[in-house]
C-alpha cells in the first residue's frame, strides 16, 4: 500500500514518451522482419524455378518443354495433396488428444444452465415429435368432489360442549380421539 506522500518515479509524460518509442521500435523490427521474409521467398523461388529460354526453339521443342512442365506440375500437385491430407489428419488427431487431456484433467467448464419453463405437452412434443397425440392435461383426469357430499357424511352432533371437554381430558380422552380418527378409514 503506497504511503501518503508517495509519488511515482516516472511522470506520465515520460511514460507516454517511452511507450511511443517502444512502439516505434517494434514497428521498425516488424517491417525489417517482413522485408527479410520477402527476400527469402524471392531467393527460394529463384533457386527452385529456373528461367525459361523459349527463344529460338522449334515447335516440337516447345511442345516437349510443355509436356515436361505439365509432368512437374502433376508431381507437385500430388505432393501438395498428400501434405494437405497429412496436415488434416494431424489437426484432427491434435484436437482429439486435446479433448482427452481435458477429460483426464477433469477441468471441463460447464456452461451456465438457464431454467426454461416448458409444459408437459411441449416436452413430449419435443421428445416424441409427431407421434405425440395424448394430451397431458393433468387436471382433466382428476375426480371431481362436491363439498356437499363430504358434509353429509359427517353427522353433526349438537350437545353440551362442557361434557365433551370433560370426556376428552386425560389419557382416556386422547385414546378416544385416536380411536375415532382411526375407525372411519378402516371401514
Amino acid at each position: 500500500m503506497p504511503e501518503v506522500g508517495w509519488k511515482p518515479k516516472i511522470t506520465a509524460s515520460r511514460k507516454l514518451l517511452l511507450k511511443s518509442l517502444m512502439l516505434a521500435k517494434a514497428k521498425e523490427c516488424w517491417e525489417q522482419e517482413h522485408e527479410e521474409r520477402e527476400a527469402e521467398k524471392a531467393r527460394y523461388l529463384a533457386e527452385r524455378i529456373p528461367t525459361l529460354q523459349t527463344r529460338g526453339l522449334s515447335l516440337s521443342a516447345l511442345q516437349d518443354l510443355c509436356r515436361e512442365l505439365h509432368a512437374k506440375v502433376e508431381v507437385v500437385d500430388e505432393e501438395r495433396y498428400d501434405i494437405e491430407a497429412k496436415c488434416l489428419h494431424n489437426t484432427r488427431e491434435i484436437k482429439d488428444l486435446k479433448l482427452k487431456v481435458l477429460d483426464l484433467r477433469g477441468k471441463f467448464k460447464r456452461p451456465p444452465l438457464r431454467r426454461v419453463r416448458v409444459s408437459a405437452d411441449a416436452m413430449l412434443r419435443a421428445l416424441l415429435g409427431s407421434k405425440h397425440k395424448v394430451s397431458m392435461d393433468l387436471r382433466a383426469n382428476l375426480k371431481s368432489v362436491k363439498k356437499e357430499d363430504t358434509e353429509k357424511e359427517r353427522p353433526v352432533e349438537v350437545g353440551d360442549w362442557r361434557k365433551n371437554v370433560e370426556a376428552m381430558s386425560g389419557m382416556e380422552g386422547r385414546k378416544k380421539m385416536f380411536d375415532a380418527a382411526k375407525s372411519p378409514t378402516t371401514q
